[in-house]
């Protein structure tokens, strides 16, 4: 059975890609008072076996680092991955927030967006989600750093995967981009519905 180590995910509640759908999803997060499958700081992600995973999904979670912290994250999901394995992530586009407030002459109080639980401000976006924040007291939940395409692409290949595929999607400010170890297979690119 194919593994999949979701990396800061908070709670297996919260739905991960249908393209997992049959595999093992194991939850990875460093709050203790989650139901996380395994307690670990993302930056310790060397510390689990070597080789275990077919894939990370790591979504929203790698701002959560200092800008310093997130080669040694990713270097992690090196370590973890299968040699034809790939890491799933998504992060915010800081880029094409701060395009959107201008453009718009929005401030960093204003809402960016709403969700089902409330609005989501632009300082959400750059700082953390301040709701979150304030209600749980931990401040693991508090953005470190951000990203756009070019910064994230240029932390990809500074730890030498074999290559990626980015998406960005401005409306929803966020980046999403695949991660190879390997030469992705072509079974692998037609689960992710791509071609090389």
């Amino acid at each position: 059975m194919r593994c999949v180590l979701n990396v800061g995910g908070n709670s297996k509640a919260i739905p991960i890609p249908e393209y997992y759908k049959g595999w093992r999803h194991d939850l990875l997060d460093i709050d203790p008072n989650t139901s996380a499958d395994i307690i670990c700081d993302g930056r310790n992600l060397v510390s689990l076996k070597a080789e275990s995973y077919d894939s990370v999904y790591c979504s929203h979670n790698l701002e959560h680092y200092h800008p310093h912290e997130t080669y040694q994250v990713l270097m992690g999901f090196k370590h973890i991955l299968k040699p034809d394995g790939f890491a799933d992530i998504r992060v915010p586009d800081i880029g094409a927030v701060m395009k959107f407030a201008v453009e718009n002459k929005l401030d960093i109080n204003d809402p960016l967006y709403h969700i089902s639980s409330g609005p989501i401000h632009i300082h959400d976006v750059i700082y953390g989600w301040g709701r979150e924040i304030e209600r749980s007291g931990n401040s693991f939940f508090a953005h470190k750093t951000g990203f756009s395409p070019k910064s994230l692409k240029t932390l990809i290949e500074r730890c030498g995967f074999y290559g990626h595929l980015m998406m960005e999607n401005p409306q929803g400010f966020e980046i999403k981009t695949f991660i190879f170890k390997g030469k992705p297979s072509e079974e692998l690119q037609n689960m992710l519905d791509f071609k090389l």
